[in-house]
């Protein structure tokens, strides 16, 4: 599916893959509209053919809304990435106790029922689009897990769950939607040179890179654009989640 002339949503946009989705796609032609949280979309570069929109991805008004101005704009909805996403590390059981109850439904509410939120809502819009070819398809979602929703590691927990959940919404979200038009696919990447990591020292993300059979180095975001957008280009793509983690399978820690 051609990108160009259409609108692309993409959320967590202001910074790592979401910045670099948002930024791929307003190169091929699209109109990108990037939701993020208004602090994270103050400190984001401004990038040419890319609108950012503040907006929680867990709240249905503040995702309605951004899909009402993309309505307006006049380009189609055709393609929604799902980019938004947290992480914090804590053990079921700890030296200071049980994992902190709060930490987890946050960490689900804004990793799962974000993108469950994002995902039922864009797919509305797209539906509501005419169709651009004779298979009928109208368009694309991708989401974001994480090959610890398959090698969740020590203190993963919260995460791992979340993106696991993920996982597990592709094939029942292709299915329930291939009525309307609308593909979907999750991507699942590894080690990624994302903000996440921007607290890791040069040393750590070196032992990082090392576990990588081949190649043997940090994933890029670009790279996770370009999949992203080669899962939009490839029409008979439905319902599969994508590993892109350079062979890598996770120890327990």
């Amino acid at each position: 599916m051609d990108v160009s002339g259409s609108s692309v949503l993409v959320t967590g946009a202001a910074s790592g893959l979401g910045a670099a989705t948002a930024k791929r796609f307003a190169a091929a032609g699209a109109q990108v509209f990037g939701l993020d949280l208004q602090p994270s979309i103050d400190k984001a570069e401004q990038v040419g053919g890319v609108t950012l929109l503040a907006a929680d991805v867990t709240s249905e008004i503040d995702v309605r809304a951004a899909i009402d101005t993309i309505a307006d704009s006049g380009a189609p909805l055709r393609v929604a990435v799902n980019c938004a996403g947290v992480g914090w590390a804590a053990r079921i059981l700890g030296k200071d106790g049980p994992h902190d109850l709060s930490l987890f439904q946050k960490i689900i509410n804004i990793n799962l029922v974000g993108t469950f939120n994002v995902m039922r809502l864009a797919a509305e819009q797209i539906s509501k689009e005419s169709t651009v070819d004779d298979d009928g398809q109208r368009g694309v979602i991708i989401n974001t897990a994480s090959v610890a929703a398959f090698e969740g590691q020590i203190g993963q927990i919260a995460y791992a769950a979340s993106k696991g959940g993920v996982h597990a919404m592709t094939i029942s979200a292709a299915r329930d939607l291939a009525r309307a038009g609308v593909r979907v696919c999750t991507i699942a990447p590894g080690t990624i040179k994302t903000p996440m990591l921007a607290g890791v020292t040069p040393e750590f993300q070196q032992t990082l890179a090392e576990a990588i059979p081949f190649p043997q180095r940090l994933g890029e975001p670009d790279e996770y654009a370009q999949l992203a957008e080669v899962i939009v280009a490839h029409n008979y793509l439905n319902g599969e989640t994508i590993r892109m983690d350079g062979a890598i399978r996770m120890a327990p820690r």
